[in-house]
C-alpha cells in the first residue's frame, strides 16, 4: 500500500508540473505516505499482492483528503504569519493547488480561521474556481471513465 502510495503521489507530480515545486504538496505527500506506512505495518495486516485494488485507492483517497486539508490549512497559517511579519509570502498558485487537489476545506477553515485573502476578490474568484473545477472532475472520473461501477 504503501508503495502504490508513493508511485500515485509521484505520478501526480510528473503529470502536474507546478506540484514538483510546491512546498506544501511535499509536505502532504509525506504525510500520506507515512500515514500509508502506519496504517501498513501497525493497523491492518495488508496482503502486499494487492498492489493497486479498488480498496488501496479508495484508501488513498481518504488519506489524500485528509491530509491535504491539514496541509492546506498549514499552508494558510504560515502565508498569514508570513504577511503579518512582511517576509516571504506563499505564492497564490500554489494555494490554489491545493484546493483544487482537495484541500478546499481546509482552505475554507483557513481563511476563516486566519482571516486570511477573506477580503481579497480576485482570490476569492479563484477559490471558487478551485472548487467548480473539482467537483467537474470528480464528475468527470465518476461519469465518464466508469469509476461508478466500483460504488
Amino acid at each position: 500500500m504503501t508503495i502504490a502510495f508513493t508511485f500515485i503521489l509521484i505520478g501526480l507530480a510528473a503529470v502536474i508540473y507546478p506540484l514538483r515545486y510546491n512546498r506544501f504538496y511535499l509536505l502532504n505527500a509525506a504525510l500520506v505516505i507515512g500515514l500509508s506506512y502506519f496504517t501498513e505495518n501497525y493497523v491492518f495486516k495488508i496482503n502486499p499482492h494487492h498492489f493497486f485494488s479498488v480498496k488501496t485507492l479508495l484508501l488513498f483517497l481518504v488519506f489524500h483528503l485528509v491530509c491535504i486539508n491539514i496541509t492546506t490549512f498549514i499552508a494558510y497559517g504560515v502565508d498569514k504569519h508570513a504577511a503579518v511579519r512582511k517576509q516571504w509570502r506563499i505564492p497564490e498558485n500554489d494555494l490554489h493547488t491545493l484546493e483544487f487537489l482537495g484541500g478546499w476545506i481546509g482552505a475554507f477553515i483557513g481563511q476563516k480561521f486566519f482571516h486570511h485573502k477573506t477580503a481579497k476578490k480576485s482570490f476569492q474568484r479563484m477559490y471558487l474556481l478551485m472548487i467548480l473545477l473539482e467537483f467537474s472532475a470528480v464528475w468527470f472520473l465518476v461519469y465518464y471513465l466508469g469509476i461508478n461501477r466500483y460504488f
